[in-house]
């Protein structure tokens, strides 16, 4: 020959054997020889698999199917053919030179390594990262946790205004802001609170109120408007603080961050403006433990309590909760439920109202009318 019409590498050295390759006399075989190779090499056509085929078809690079402990089943040997003649011979009628070979079981093995990711991530998410956040919740330092806090609500807040094309949405008239300071005031006034409580109110319809870490509380107007007394307003503004005593959403925050970690490893990169914007978003629509939310209710209670504010009004706000949530509150079971079932509390409320013995208006008229229009 006038020059190898193939190169042969064993797979065992990185030596690269100038080798000629010919088909066996029944035509069921390449027969490999090479001055550099003690024997001729022999492989099944019906074995062949390709490697790599360079554009223009000038060369063929092919190994052999055979047991291995790899998930595709090959020799560790390799061939370049260079012959075009042979090369579009072979293409032309090996059909299975392309056929990707799997090792038995390899779909079974991996469905069993999926099913283990799953379950381990469920793990994480249900189990360890709520542990965890609730150890965390204790020991993070309240400085840092207020920080966090007002990272979390500005973050929040921009992305509210973005949706809503607003420029901003923090309500600022001075004489609503006073009557808000005057209802404050008056619940925490028998309270040793364990945070300066930062109150804030959002220029939103949704009717909500969250808390956020480190103090942060922010009404939005909608719940001011569809509040029919500053007493009902007051009821909810008590709850939300006893979820800010109860560190309830510093541990609600940090499991969203660590879910959200985790989940930005399992399906790309989760930017920190987006992480917080998610964090946020989670303190709008939290879903605390029914235990918690039991908890944060009769605190205030209490605190209404101790403030002489009737709580009436409480109930008579989750009463319309339940109107508009239909089936009076009982759209989930109370069990299958995160919160407690909405009628139910308002009946709690209710009761703890009849047994109040003294009470008086937290705002007067005139100030009920200010804190009404804070966002005008």
């Amino acid at each position: 020959m006038h020059g190898p019409m193939a190169y042969f590498y064993d797979g065992l050295t990185a030596r690269r054997h100038a080798a000629h390759v010919a088909l066996s006399t029944d035509r069921s075989a390449l027969i490999i020889t090479s001055d550099s190779l003690p024997d001729p090499v022999q492989w099944r056509l019906m074995d062949l698999r390709t490697v790599t085929k360079r554009a223009g078809g000038d060369r063929l690079s092919v190994t052999r199917h055979t047991a291995s402990f790899d998930e595709a089943p090959r020799d560790t040997a390799r061939l370049v053919i260079l012959d075009p003649e042979l090369i579009d011979w072979m293409l032309r009628t090996r059909p299975d030179l392309g056929k990707v070979e799997r090792q038995p079981g390899m779909l079974r093995k991996l469905a069993v390594y999926a099913a283990g990711a799953i379950a381990a991530t469920a793990l994480i998410l249900l189990v360890i990262l709520p542990a965890l956040a609730n150890v965390l919740a204790r020991v993070i330092p309240i400085d840092r946790e207020i920080a966090f806090g007002r990272t979390v609500v500005t973050q929040m807040q921009q992305q509210l205004e973005w949706m809503g094309g607003a420029e901003t949405l923090v309500c600022d008239d001075p004489a609503g802001l006073a009557a808000l300071d005057v209802m404050l005031n008056r619940l925490t006034a028998t309270r040793d609170m364990s945070y300066a409580i930062d109150l804030q109110v959002f220029d939103h319809p949704m009717v909500n109120a969250f808390a956020a870490p480190g103090g942060q509380v922010v009404i939005l107007q909608g719940l001011i408007d569809e509040s029919r007394s500053a007493e009902e307003l007051a009821g909810v503004l008590a709850h939300e603080l006893a979820h800010v005593e109860s560190r309830d959403a510093t541990r609600l925050a940090l499991r969203a961050a660590g879910s959200a970690g985790l989940l930005s490893m399992l399906v790309g990169d989760f930017t920190g403006g987006a992480l917080f914007a998610g964090l946020g978003e989670q303190l709008l629509s939290a879903h605390y433990t029914r235990d918690a939310e039991a908890a944060a209710d009769m605190f205030a209670l209490e605190m209404m309590e101790a403030a002489q504010i009737d709580a009436t009004g409480f109930a008579d706000f989750f009463e319309t909760l339940a109107e508009h949530e239909g089936h009076d509150g009982h759209g989930l079971p109370e069990y299958f439920s995160s919160h407690p079932v909405t009628s139910d509390r308002a009946a709690r409320a209710q009761l703890f109202a009849l047994e109040q013995t003294q009470t008086r208006p937290i705002l007067s008229d005139a100030q009920w009318r200010d804190l009404q229009q804070v966002c005008e």
